[in-house]
């Protein structure tokens, strides 16, 4: 099923067309000039604008409606920041955020030294294990009611601020089932998350929204490289990963968790001399995650070794 929706801005079109190339261009996205207007793909979505002598009409399409939301709220910021107000057929004023949904702490069960499993069950979980591998998780602050994102009228999400402002890590989905889904927490000094997970926040209400972000590379070789932050999704890729494939990991041995004795995984000491002394052969995808230095460095590393940028991955997980 394709959803759409429809919006019009009635003066300065020329405003909206070059604020969207604009975006295109900041998100590396496909932008194609058609007979009759511009089509802005993206989130496996797209959004045209038609311009005529009034203004420009807009037209977007997507297969979820979450993202058809996601899009819309992004459109109207971005021609908001234009000082651009359009107007839309439908919105879906007062909803939660698109792709957001609200979750009970089921359990929270400590897996080894550093790391934390916590259970999440609600009628929408299952949608979080599928696809891509991450999600948002909006904690309240404590001792205050929840005040979640919600549609405005204007197609934008409002998110809480000052005392009601939320919490947002990003973690990944390790395993899910019928309304219920598992991630792991890495306990570090200074994390929000992990003073929350060490109050023992069964039976509250949070909020997960997503999923997005990354999923297993296609191809018959995967090389990946992570510290203890990047352990979920490479426990997800080392099971979804059709192929070949190999993990370097720097962490404990006391924190491998069901990673220990997996003959497809060594820890090494150090990332970026890890990566610097792993040969690979062709058509090897390269995915790396891990401090933003390092994935600095790591991305150095690979396009001096002449990999193109469509066959690797060096995120920054953290900072």
């Amino acid at each position: 099923m394709l959803h759409q929706t429809r919006g019009r801005i009635t003066r300065d079109n020329g405003a909206a067309i070059d604020a969207l190339k604009k975006r295109a261009a900041e998100w590396d996205v496909p932008l194609t000039e058609e007979a009759s207007g511009f089509c802005f793909h993206v989130w496996n979505s797209r959004a045209t604008l038609y311009p005529d002598a009034n203004g420009v009409t807009i037209e977007i399409s997507s297969p979820e409606q979450r993202l058809l939301q996601t899009l819309q709220g992004s459109l109207t910021e971005l021609f908001e920041e234009c000082l651009l107000c359009p107007k839309w057929d439908e919105v879906a004023e007062g909803a939660l955020a698109p792709g957001m949904a609200l979750m009970q702490v089921a359990s929270v069960t400590r897996r080894s030294p550093g790391f934390t499993r916590v259970r999440l069950e609600g009628h929408d979980a299952e949608r979080f294990g599928t696809g891509s591998y991450h999600f948002r998780l909006l904690i309240p602050r404590r001792g205050r009611p929840p005040c979640w994102p919600r549609i405005a009228a204007s197609g934008r999400t409002v998110w809480p601020e000052g005392d009601d402002a939320l919490h947002r890590p990003c973690y990944t989905t390790v395993a899910y089932g019928d309304n219920w889904l598992e991630f792991d927490i890495f306990h570090h000094t200074g994390s929000p998350t992990s003073d929350w997970v060490k109050e023992d926040p069964t039976g509250r209400t949070v909020g997960i929204i997503g999923p997005g972000g990354g999923a297993c590379p296609e191809g018959d070789k995967l090389v990946l490289f992570g510290d203890e932050t990047a352990m979920p999704a490479i426990i997800r890729m080392l099971q979804d990963a059709p192929g070949e494939v190999r993990a370097f990991i720097k962490a404990s041995a006391d924190n491998l968790c069901e990673l220990a004795g997996d003959p497809r995984v060594s820890i090494v000491a150090n990332l970026t001399e890890a990566l610097a002394e792993t040969e690979f052969d062709a058509g090897t995808y390269v995915w790396f995650a891990g401090h933003a230095d390092d994935a600095k460095i790591a991305r150095t590393q690979l396009l001096e070794r002449g990999m193109n940028k469509r066959d690797f991955t060096a995120a920054a997980y953290w900072s």
